[in-house]
């Protein structure tokens, strides 16, 4: 009993990890003012090339920069579309998401099926072997930290440095920070461009440690759950880490409940995570002078820069 609970908290940790990284990015870019809808396509770009360049090199490591540097790309392209351009954020992050579930579908064509050595979990001597605590602690591919450190750091970016206040108040009123000689759309390039790197390499620890192999769509919609998690945590970054082991939670308990065979529809149980997302933003939702409180004011709204 005491190996399935560790089992699955351990199974927990990695199903959270993927949202954890997609979350953070999104949190800081919209901190900044600006809703980027296409993490799910983000997310698969950075899985498909990611795992694209491990099968070529057979170096996951290098997989796992080339995911994070492909969804840069991507979110660079949504940034000169909506930041220069002006389009409407919220079409170009959907137009996003289906460019990038195409593109990853075309690249991937050749991959499907193909498995590669994954990231294995790290062994720390000592700490490792502490019965219960040392698998639980220490016994964690290494990504699973760096997501943790990432999220903790955007929290202490936010709250404590100075360009930290300075992208909250871009996101709260870009035209006084303009006012005051902020480069507000430089700050919101570097806020969008984070947001693809850190969805772009959600999705390559998909393909590269999660799983690992390629299968189109393999997000399954994480990126929408990411996206849901910012507003779960109310644009907080400590809040984050809770909701995403809650979400991976629901998918790995659905999991379970399946190899466990309760006799209930797979279809059904595959629904959960879903399910729960949509619960939880209703519910959220009931408190919209809450919601108005903490969501950046300018979030969505185009800035144009006036002499």
């Amino acid at each position: 009993m005491t190996e399935l609970i560790i089992a699955s908290i351990m199974t927990m940790m990695t199903a959270a990890t993927p949202l954890m990284f997609a979350a953070t990015g999104e949190l800081i870019c919209e901190r900044s003012g600006v809703l980027n809808l296409g993490l799910e396509g983000m997310m698969l770009i950075g899985a498909v090339f990611g795992f694209a360049a491990a099968a070529v090199t057979g170096n996951a490591t290098l997989g796992l920069l080339v995911a994070a540097t492909s969804g840069a790309f991507a979110a660079l392209i949504f940034g000169i579309l909506t930041l220069n351009l002006l389009s409407n954020q919220v079409a170009t992050g959907l137009a996003l998401t289906i460019f990038g579930t195409g593109l990853s579908a075309l690249v991937g064509v050749d991959y499907v099926g193909e498995t590669i050595d994954q990231i294995g979990s790290i062994h720390i001597p000592i700490l490792s072997d502490i019965p219960i605590v040392g698998r639980l602690l220490f016994g964690h591919d290494p990504l699973v930290y760096l997501a943790i450190l990432i999220l903790l750091g955007a929290s202490w970016f936010l709250s404590r440095s100075r360009w930290g206040m300075i992208l909250r108040a871009v996101g709260d009123s870009d035209v006084s920070a303009h006012a005051i000689g902020y480069p507000v759309i430089a700050i919101r390039f570097a806020a969008v461009t984070f947001g693809g790197l850190m969805a772009g390499l959600g999705g390559g620890y998909l393909s590269l440690v999660y799983t690992p192999l390629w299968a189109e769509n393999m997000t399954a919609g994480r990126g929408w759950i990411a996206l849901a998690l910012v507003v779960f945590a109310s644009w907080r970054p400590a809040r984050v880490l809770f909701g995403a082991i809650l979400f991976g939670g629901i998918t790995i308990l659905q999991l379970n409940a399946q190899a466990a065979g309760l006799g209930i529809p797979a279809a059904f149980m595959s629904m959960l995570p879903y399910i729960a997302t949509i619960v939880v933003l209703v519910l959220i939702s009931r408190d919209a002078i809450k919601i108005r409180l903490n969501a950046p004011a300018c979030l969505g709204r185009p800035f144009r820069a006036e002499r």
